[in-house]
């Protein structure tokens, strides 16, 4: 009988970038190596899906052992990214037959697709399309989002990173704040991502070493923002303090629902753009309380501040990468590798892994007892969750006293099909 030929491997980036993604990216590449007998060239897609649709594919294969290694310390999407979804085959059945036509020409015989929820629902799609049209195709979700709103895992890789550096701006901005306060600015407010999900500005409450410490206030989107209280509690962290640190959530929302600040247009999925809340609290709060005011707003420095990456962060974000090659090879269509934790203290963790039905498009949100009874801070439940995911230090390369990162020139698949 003759051995089976070697399937070619498609990998592809999806949503808003983190810090580590490009370590699942490389632990991908390295692990597909180790299986050459089931798994022949590894590609990348330019901008996700899109470059699935434009036959627009590099070839890693071609990447050097040093370069792949690079590769994993370098923040951003290296490969582009998109928003872009799959609709059902009945709505979309155009892009579908696209879709079958690129990989039976380039003989891809596994997917990996590396995004959060959302895109964990064009990875569920994409799942479906070998059996739809007779052709042997295995697709793999690969988890990651600084959100860390993804069903079914305890933590996302990328979100422990984006908590290290936002915490650490917080306490580091206080300090400063602190130090201005008796003649000049006594509050300071950061704005940080999470549409529906506080998991970010519960991050901004790792600052505080012990009650009292900045942040004094946090603004979650689980909790509705009311503007009385909101001031009231400002005003007395300056009379009692001399300053208040605030940390606030672009998705904060007053009791009916209504989003405070929206900046922009909404997305393929009919999300709009938000940002703009660090401004108007400043306002409010200078007009009400005559409070000099400085704001902030973390935005994509959250998420692509590889610098002070968290260790943990980029193991996860690796272990995931390679769990991800392992589920496909064993014939794992349609599912997610995802993170299960063991102990809190000492941290202990393992994988498992989740159907990609079961978490499209859901989100998890932060907990009511991650909350403090008030609505404006953090609980201890919620510190003893966040701390591990912040420990220790994975720090890229330096030369002339800044971090080196990836440049490859890569290699482009030849196209084989009509555009």
């Amino acid at each position: 009988m003759a051995a089976l030929q070697p399937r070619n491997a498609l990998y592809a980036q999806a949503g808003g970038a983190t810090a580590v993604i490009n370590a699942s990216a490389a632990a991908v590449i390295l692990t597909a190596r180790k299986h050459r007998k089931l798994i022949g060239k590894v590609f990348a897609a330019r901008d996700g899906l899109l470059g699935m649709l434009t036959e627009d594919f590099v070839d890693m294969t071609k990447e050097s052992a040093a370069a792949v290694r690079l590769l994993a310390g370098t923040p951003g999407c290296a490969f582009g990214t998109c928003r872009a979804g799959l609709d059902d085959y009945a709505k979309d059945r155009e892009r579908w037959e696209r879709l079958i036509a690129v990989f039976r020409a380039h003989d891809i015989g596994y997917i990996f697709y590396n995004g959060g929820n959302g895109s964990a629902d064009t990875a569920s799609k994409l799942s479906q399309l070998g059996a739809l049209f007779g052709y042997s195709l295995t697709v793999v979700g690969i988890p990651k989002t600084i959100d860390n709103d993804i069903v079914g895992t305890d933590s996302c890789p990328g979100f422990g990173s984006a908590a290290k550096y936002i915490a650490t701006s917080m306490r580091e901005g206080a300090i400063d704040l602190a130090s201005m306060a008796s003649t000049s600015t006594r509050v300071f407010i950061l704005e940080v991502m999470g549409r529906n999900a506080g998991w970010l500005t519960a991050a901004c409450g790792l600052a505080a070493a012990r009650p009292g410490d900045a942040p004094q206030v946090l603004l979650f989107p689980e909790y509705p923002f009311d503007e009385g209280r909101f001031l009231e509690r400002v005003n007395e962290s300056v009379r009692r303090h001399g300053h208040c640190a605030v940390g606030v959530s672009e998705g904060t929302r007053d009791a009916a629902g209504v989003l405070l600040s929206i900046s922009g247009p909404a997305d393929s999925h009919g999300n709009p753009q938000l940002g703009g809340v660090a401004p108007m609290l400043a306002q409010l709060v200078q007009s009400k309380l005559a409070h000099k005011c400085h704001w902030a707003v973390a935005d994509y420095l959250q998420r692509s501040a590889r610098h002070i990456a968290s260790a943990t962060d980029v193991e996860q974000a690796r272990a995931v990468g390679a769990a991800a090659v392992e589920l496909a090879i064993s014939g794992g269509n349609g599912l997610m590798p995802v993170i299960e934790r063991v102990s809190s203290s000492p941290y202990r963790w393992k994988l498992r892994h989740v159907r990609l039905a079961d978490i499209a498009v859901r989100e998890r949100r932060l907990p009511r007892k991650y909350i403090s009874a008030d609505g404006m801070n953090i609980t201890s439940a919620c510190r003893a969750y966040l701390t591990p995911l912040i420990q220790g230090e994975d720090v890229p390369p330096f030369q002339g006293g800044l971090p080196i990162y990836s440049r490859s020139i890569h290699v482009p698949v030849k196209r084989r099909l009509p555009r």
